[in-house]
């Protein structure tokens, strides 16, 4: 490794973030947070009793009303994150016409995955970008079902729009947003299913999903006979109808009255700073002072090639330097996952190696919760570390030639 000599020596921060949690999941509790927020959980009552039911529908409306959802969609809480919330629908719904999958990252890969090796649907077209890139947005054949994410969480790379989506289609386009919601604007006219979990932008905690579902989506889930199994979990319809009671605060199984008290904090929270506009304005500001940074970092950039894909919530970055790329994948993954250590030993940035999936780099959360203050303070570290990355790369290269 001839690491450059202006990467030697780097000055040593002295101001820190406040809060170095900078994870994509959980995400950073929002900026004032205290235990004291969960003071009235329901705690120890049964969520099915009507105070604690009541709760939960509350999650529902103003989940709805912060996020301007329609009035004739339905949204409910439902098992296993965001996670469960997709697997609900593709196992209710899928089948009955083609499917066009759109993946960029490693969980519309998962989505592909289960679409075409678990549930195995013959008529199943998949779009596949590299990481960092989108798939071709050719307009979607509109007598098929699509499946993508808004934002890749993995990738850092969103969607401008969704024009590729037709208004007059017959498919159903459904939309996986759990890094999106609350940081992004959504198309609703052009979305049928929406999905997310409370981990994510409002840094609620994980476990539970939201599953969101247009006036199409009902019609499409009561005339449907997926033709297979469903367990329990993933039962949306009883007697060819939707059960309502979903989304009016019953849940399927039992929820956490603890995460119920939280998620509501969150909401709280959001709608007091100016609601889904101030939520959306945070997060550019985010991403903007890690473009101001990159601008003129000399060794990293964003994971994301174009511009207006570049996510405001998972920012991803790849290293770009010569002698970075002329590793082995196994040196790239060494180097980057010792480039995250070191900002987590110092306790100036916690969690942001990449994901494991994704080419070696950083990702850095910047969804609403996160204060640009923190941002901006961890961007000189980030330079820092990486001035004791290369050298500590270099000594153990002089090392092993000696």
């Amino acid at each position: 490794m001839a690491a450059a000599s202006g990467e030697m020596g780097a000055a040593r921060p002295e101001e820190r973030p406040r809060n170095p949690c900078f994870s994509s999941g959980p995400c950073a509790k929002r900026p004032g947070w205290s235990l004291a927020a969960l003071e009235g959980a329901m705690l120890g009552r049964s969520h099915r009793a009507a105070e604690p039911k009541a709760r939960i529908a509350e999650v529902i409306e103003r989940s709805k009303a912060l996020l301007g959802m329609p009035a004739d969609w339905r949204l409910g809480v439902v098992p296993a994150s965001d996670t469960g919330a997709v697997e609900m629908i593709l196992w209710s719904v899928l089948g009955t016409r083609g499917v066009d999958v759109l993946v960029w990252e490693s969980f519309s890969k998962e989505w592909a995955t289960d679409i075409v090796q678990q549930l195995r649907l013959g008529d199943a077209r998949i779009r596949e970008a590299a990481y960092g890139r989108l798939p071709a947005l050719d307009p979607v054949d509109p007598a098929r079902d699509a499946v993508f994410v808004w934002n890749g969480t993995t990738s850092g790379v969103r969607l401008a729009d969704a024009d590729f989506i037709s208004d007059e289609r017959e498919g159903l386009a459904i939309c996986d947003a759990t890094s999106a919601a609350f940081a992004m604007r959504l198309p609703w006219e052009k979305l049928d299913v929406v999905t997310w979990s409370w981990q994510k932008v409002l840094g609620g905690e994980a476990a539970h999903g939201m599953l969101a579902l247009s006036p199409r989506a009902v019609a499409r889930l009561e005339a449907t006979n997926p033709g297979r199994p469903l367990p329990k979990i993933f039962r949306l319809t009883k007697g060819g109808k939707l059960i309502e009671g979903i989304f009016q605060g019953d849940t399927i199984n039992t929820p956490s009255m603890l995460c119920v008290e939280d998620a509501l904090d969150g909401l709280r929270w959001a709608e007091s700073i100016g609601g889904l506009d101030a939520l959306i304005a945070r997060s550019e500001a985010n991403l903007a002072a890690v473009a101001g940074w990159v601008a003129h970092s000399g060794w990293a950039d964003f994971l994301a090639v174009e511009e207006a894909t570049r996510s405001c919530t998972s920012i991803c970055l790849t290293i770009t330097v010569p002698w970075f790329k002329a590793m082995d994948a196994a040196g790239q993954a060494r180097a980057a996952k010792r480039l995250a250590a070191i900002l987590e030993e110092e306790g100036v940035a916690l969690d942001i190696a990449s994901y494991r999936d994704a080419p070696p780099g950083l990702r850095i959360w910047g969804g609403a919760t996160v204060e640009t203050s923190d941002i901006e303070a961890l961007l000189p570290w980030l330079d820092w570390a990486f001035a004791e990355l290369a050298v500590e790369l270099a000594r153990e290269e002089a090392g092993s030639a000696g």
